[in-house]
């Protein structure tokens, strides 16, 4: 590595962090704003799971967000890091890419040239988080910055994200379940196993009842990840740390991975996960 070299991970906010990252100088959050009703705020610090959760059930309007301005953005890469990696929410879901690519225009008009590389993660939550860490880890290792950006594509690409989720009304109401032709989950009972590809959401199976649905999750996750000693499970849950357990316990009793990270939602994936919802990335 270059002496003096620095590096700043930007993700927008549906990509959560560990606790004892969001201190850390190396990492920062653009936040989305959040709408129930006539209750608005932002997705940062001061996000309230429970709070949010109690609303959005008492609210008869599907809840929406809204994506960071490119203002927004431009103003996080004006740091002093020598290199940007930027992580957003699959464009597809979002304008938070787009969003993301404008202010680094604005950027440059502004202040000149900068390394900042502005990575789709064709995921959300923890996807997002694993290529912020991939980012990281690449950084630490000193690897050259665009051999990074190439880097970083791969993984992304290589990268199976799963969910089950108790309820699917949000993703239904905001549109964002348009490839998911057939939908059987009329009955409470039937859990769809969905999976983000080339990050638009697709239905892969399902099951009866959330533990069935959640080891179905487990099984194909097992079967289709590669390579994963090297890589990290990482796993977000809304409000239900017992049913993360349940499916990190599932997919360790199959493979080896590197690490395992288990997360809260944080404000967006709160509202598209809805209560009870869990979401998987290796």
């Amino acid at each position: 590595m270059v002496v003096g070299m620095s590096y700043k991970i930007i993700l927008d906010s549906c990509g959560e962090l560990p606790a004892e990252y969001k201190a850390d100088a190396r990492f920062a959050t653009v936040p989305l704003g959040l709408e129930v009703g006539d209750y608005q705020i932002m997705d940062d610090e001061n996000f309230n799971q429970k709070e949010f959760l109690a609303k959005v059930a008492a609210c008869p309007t599907c809840p929406k967000s809204s994506c960071p301005s490119p203002e927004r953005y431009m103003e996080a890469y004006h740091c002093e890091a020598d290199h940007v990696y930027v992580v957003t929410l699959s464009s597809k879901l979002s304008g938070s890419y787009n969003s993301a690519v404008l202010g680094r225009n604005l950027y440059h008009e502004k202040y000149g040239e900068k390394d900042i590389f502005i990575c789709d993660s064709h995921s959300a939550s923890c996807g997002e988080t694993q290529i912020a860490f991939k980012a990281m880890e690449l950084e630490e290792e000193g690897r050259p910055f665009d051999e990074i950006t190439k880097e970083l594509d791969q993984f992304r690409d290589g990268m199976k994200t799963f969910f089950v989720l108790d309820n699917l009304e949000t993703l239904r109401k905001n549109g964002r379940l348009s490839k998911v032709k057939a939908l059987v989950a009329s009955t409470l009972s039937i859990k769809p196993l969905m999976e983000g590809q080339e990050g638009e959401i697709v239905q892969r199976g399902q099951a009866i009842g959330i533990k069935k649905g959640l080891a179905k999750m487990a099984d194909t996750l097992v079967k289709e990840a590669v390579d994963t000693e090297r890589k990290k499970l990482m796993i977000t849950h809304c409000n239900c740390p017992d049913r993360a357990e349940l499916l990190k316990n599932a997919v360790l009793k199959e493979i080896k991975v590197k690490d395992v990270i288990i997360m809260d939602t944080a404000g967006i994936s709160s509202m598209y996960a809805n209560d009870g919802g869990v979401i998987v990335t290796l």
